[in-house]
């Protein structure tokens, strides 16, 4: 490790796989919701029990894209970070806020914990992945100013690289739209319309911009292919992204009363989006194929490589699988809208945070060449269970969507089921996934399980090719 203070970013690890844990359980509970609706009720409802497992999954991502930019900035703007103490104070501010807010979902009815935190003052609650009272907003919106001003203090003292550039460029952009949070008409086409400019400008938009960079990172430390290389890819990666995501969010707009035009430029730009993602798969392979050196953290090399073919299928494959006007008219909102969140979100967005994190904390632990060979080896099994589990639930999803538009929404009317009579035709499919979901969960159990072996039977040491 360069600077000791790339060492705050290990509570923001830690902390991202505690909620990651705490994501999955309450995941695991949903699969059983959806076999039997009284399972967990009266005590965690199934909307409770959504609303908690998908605030989850924003916030432990957000712990960890901010823990590995505290960790890769310093490191590439060559200077100790602007100030590890708002650091520090940012993290125990987020993780409280989140708590509260995850505990006021369980413990408080929802409408209740909006009267509590004076919602009435600045209506924002009610939305799907915003549900979050207005003064946790208000909190999220001064954690991330504070984080993106120390990173982009750090950057401006240090070393300006390609890479530092698109990550702050991507924290930026997280940060500004979020914002949109906060604007709630009450016309519902013009709230779906600026709901989407959070949703997914974040995740199709901003957030590849930080996937990419985080990559990015891992793969020069791991491969020592040439600086200049892998920035050239990562400008082709970033630009196509950028091109495709943002006029491709009209993939959300076919249905919900903006213009007609909508339907064209949002199948057009949209079936462009999966040309990035294999882009970052050939990209990934390439710098590990031309590696200069043979790193001893190969299950780092794994991440990597694994991040961007993952990413790939759930994001470009399943996303093009629907995202075509005519095609989306029957899938929307179906169970093929699920299998394709799922692969998507687990494939760039948590694997490149585990990625990053399984080459940064050995060093933060005195491990520079990574953990011993024994335990990448369980890290190893980790990463396969979890991959397999997730392309596993993805194809159940993916058969029950399809059964689902053949039962409700192809049928003329007279001939459909019901949603809930069509429910009840998916519950094998929900079985399976169930049990993918179990298997995810010893995936992510084995993940944590690798970090506390700690012995080196046989000394690790970095091969130059």
């Amino acid at each position: 490790m360069k600077f000791e203070s790339q060492l705050v970013a290990k509570p923001y690890f830690i902390f991202a796989l505690i909620l990651f844990a705490g994501q999955i359980l309450f995941g695991l509970l949903m699969g059983m919701q959806y076999i039997n609706g009284d399972v967990g009720f009266p005590y965690i409802p199934f909307n409770v029990a959504r609303m908690v497992h998908t605030n989850l999954l924003i916030v432990w991502l957000l712990f960890g894209f901010m823990g590995a930019s505290y960790y890769l900035v310093p490191e590439e703007a060559e200077t100790e970070l602007y100030s590890p103490l708002l650091a520090k104070i940012t993290f125990w501010v987020f993780a409280v806020a989140g708590v509260a807010t995850i505990l006021g979902y369980l413990l408080v009815p929802y409408a209740e914990l909006a009267k509590l935190t004076h919602n009435e003052l600045l209506p924002t609650m009610g939305r799907e992945f915003l549900e979050q009272p207005t003064i946790t907003k208000i909190g999220i919106v001064i954690v991330c100013l504070a984080f993106v001003f120390n990173v982009g203090m750090t950057i401006l003292k240090g070393r300006k690289t390609v890479i530092n550039m698109v990550l702050i460029t991507g924290l930026i952009g997280l940060a500004v739209f979020f914002l949109f949070s906060f604007y709630n008409p009450e016309n519902l086409v013009l709230d779906k319309f600026f709901w989407w400019f959070v949703i997914h400008l974040w995740v199709e938009g901003v957030w590849e911009l930080i996937m990419g960079a985080l990559l990015a990172f891992v793969l020069i430390k791991v491969t020592g292919v040439d600086r200049e290389h892998i920035e050239k890819w990562l400008y082709v990666i970033i630009a196509m992204a950028l091109i495709s995501g943002l006029i491709g969010m009209g993939h959300h707009f076919f249905f919900i009363g903006p213009p007609e035009y909508w339907l064209w430029m949002g199948s057009i730009f949209s079936a462009l989006e999966p040309v990035p993602f294999f882009m970052m798969v050939l990209f990934a392979f390439k710098m590990v194929n031309e590696r200069r050196r043979e790193h001893a953290n190969k299950i780092a090399v794994t991440w990597a490589k694994g991040t961007a073919v993952m990413a790939f299928l759930g994001a470009g494959v399943w996303g093009f699988l629907h995202t075509l006007a005519p095609v989306n008219y029957y899938t929307h909102g179906s169970q093929l809208t699920a299998a394709h969140g799922h692969l998507a979100f687990f494939g760039a967005y948590a694997m490149v945070v585990m990625c990053v994190i399984s080459y940064a904390m050995p060093i933060m632990r005195g491990r520079p060449q990574g953990n011993c060979e024994k335990a990448q080896k369980v890290e190893a099994i980790s990463f396969w269970l979890m991959c397999i589990a997730m392309c596993s639930i993805t194809l159940a999803l993916t058969a029950a969507g399809a059964w689902q538009v053949a039962l409700q929404r192809i049928p003329d009317s007279g001939d459909a089921l019901s949603f809930m009579a069509t429910q009840d035709e998916l519950v094998s499919f929900y079985w399976a996934r169930l049990v993918f979901g179990v298997m995810f969960a010893l995936g992510l159990v084995a993940y944590f399980i690798s970090f506390f072996i700690s012995k080196y039977p046989e000394p690790i040491e970095a091969k130059v090719a």
